[in-house]
């Protein structure tokens, strides 16, 4: 491997991070530079990179996370963002990055997994990492009693005001699920407001609530629900579910009665852990907003 220069930990350095920037945007069409400039990128997550001359050409991201399992904490790290330029595959550096990152991070946490797309299911387990097969919660919603004339106010990720609401939220939340929950993860949630569901958060005045959610056809989607309190997801759902949704789908494991699950056959984020850890749960599922 010819030799470039490995860095990391350099969210601060301008000319790194805009390189390693444009490297998201070409591999993921992902651009990071509103979650740095808003103040939400923190210490949490952490790039190693490779670099020709100043040019960010491999990268692998790290996030701290403590996993909460049934009321029982792990100290895991996720790896996410792993990507290479095209112009410098097949070189072995996304090994590289991972060997160093596993050598460095293994006797630090319980356990480090992350989230694979269906062109690399077979490059994982080359590491140590087992494939795990997550499920889906939905609900019928016929049952689920629905509030009319409520005040649900959408939030303006480019409203001060909001953006304030949002990060005070993010840093006091109480995990949605009781059963697979992640904590301390402001950054990565202020990641899914800023950039992947700008357009998806409402802030539910009466029970001061925040709740990010899509509609699709006769689907509702529930990404997560935001509160400083102990919350009953029913009750949320009675808010926002309107008379054509049938069915609720959860991307988190729902506390809610009568709740339903599938085992996910898709081929796309597919977890992988390492080393192999029982739960304890027979269908589990990482709460969608904690992917890195």
């Amino acid at each position: 491997m010819t030799n470039y220069q490995l860095v990391y930990d350099y969210k601060d350095n301008q000319k790194y991070r805009e390189s390693f920037n444009d490297l998201a945007k070409l591999v993921f069409d992902l651009d990071f530079n509103q979650w740095y400039e808003k103040g939400c990128w923190n210490d949490q997550y952490i790039c190693y990179s490779y670099l020709d001359g100043d040019k960010v050409i491999a990268n692998a991201s790290i996030s701290k996370m403590t996993v909460v399992v049934n009321g029982k904490e792990y100290k895991a790290i996720q790896i996410g963002s792993v990507m290479t330029h095209p112009d410098y595959r097949h070189k072995g550096l996304a090994r590289k990055l991972m060997d160093d990152i596993i050598d460095k991070y293994e006797e630090q946490c319980e356990f480090i997994y992350l989230f694979a797309n269906e062109t690399v299911l077979d490059f994982y387990p080359k590491f140590g990492f087992s494939r795990v097969q997550e499920s889906r919660y939905f609900l019928n919603a016929d049952n689920l009693k629905k509030k009319s004339n409520t005040a649900i106010r959408k939030l303006d990720i480019e409203n001060s005001n909001d953006l304030s609401l949002l990060k005070l939220y993010a840093k006091e939340r109480i995990p949605a699920s009781s059963i697979l929950s992640v904590k301390d993860n402001e950054s990565l949630l202020m990641f899914y407001f800023l950039i992947a569901f700008p357009n998806s958060i409402y802030f539910v005045e009466e029970e001061g609530i925040i709740v990010l959610f899509e509609k699709e056809d006769e689907e509702l989607h529930l990404f997560d629900v935001i509160s400083r309190r102990k919350i009953d997801v029913e009750e949320v759902l009675s808010y926002i579910t309107s008379s054509d949704i049938k069915r609720i789908i959860f991307h988190f494991i729902s506390d809610c009665n009568d709740v339903e699950s599938e085992v996910i056959e898709a081929e796309d984020d597919v977890l992988f852990i390492r080393p192999m850890i029982k739960f304890g749960i027979e269908r589990p599922l990482f709460p969608l907003t904690s992917h890195s």
